[in-house]
Order: C-alpha cells, then structure tokens, then sequence
C-alpha cells in the first residue's frame, strides 16, 4: 500500500504563490508518475498538471500553464507543486495522484493513489 499526504495548502492573496508538496510514503514502487488535482465547489476534479517518474516529462493544463510548475525528488519521495500568480477562482481542495505508469495522464484512470487534498485559498 502506498500513501500520499499533502501539505503547504492555506490562505493567500491574489497575485500570490503557495509550494505545495506531496510526501509518498509505504509501498513507493506502486507509483511513478505523479500528477495534481484541483476541485473547486460544485465542479468536478481537474488535472493540472503531471510529472513521469524520472521527472524528464511534465504536463501542465492550459489554465495554469507558464504560473504552475510540477517537480519532484525521488531521493525524497516527495512531488511538489509550485503555484505563482494565484487567482480568487483557483480556490480549490488540491490533491496529488500516483499513477502506476510512467507517464502521467490527464485522466483520473490509472491513477492507484490519491491523497487527502489540501485546501488552497485564494482571496481577492
């Protein structure tokens, strides 16, 4: 079994930047690549952006692209999700996913693992 807890969520102004990090802990031969997740209130969970395992390949959604940057440390067994220039409607519960292949998808199926989220907030 392998888990995944998110942490660097919180409250932070328009304009304004939030690290998130994903810590993979237990089994973490069950992952490889990792990927972000967002849902806002009412609206269906998104993809925003997915890294491979050897971090060579990245993918990043249309809406945050050139403002969100996905990273991680395998030595560390932690996938970080850089946010800058936050918006109010980027207001979301934030989620890291584990996906059994090595390439991330934009899609929920494949991914094996998902953490709790972590709120993000974004005040105008």
């Amino acid at each position: 079994q392998v888990t995944l807890v998110e942490s660097g969520g919180g409250l932070v102004q328009a304009g304004g930047s939030l690290r998130l990090s994903c810590a993979i802990s237990g089994r973490t031969d069950y992952v490889a690549a990792m990927a972000w997740f967002r849902q806002s209130a009412g609206k269906e969970r998104e993809f925003v952006s997915g890294i491979s395992y050897n971090g060579g390949y990245t993918d990043v959604a249309e809406s945050v692209k050139g403002r969100f940057f996905v990273s991680r440390d395998n030595a560390k067994n932690e996938a970080y999700l850089e946010m800058d220039i936050l918006r109010p409607e980027e207001t979301a519960v934030y989620y890291c996913a584990g996906h059994a292949r090595n390439y991330p998808s934009q899609s929920e199926e494949g991914y094996t693992a998902w953490g709790q989220g972590t709120q993000v907030t974004v005040s105008s």
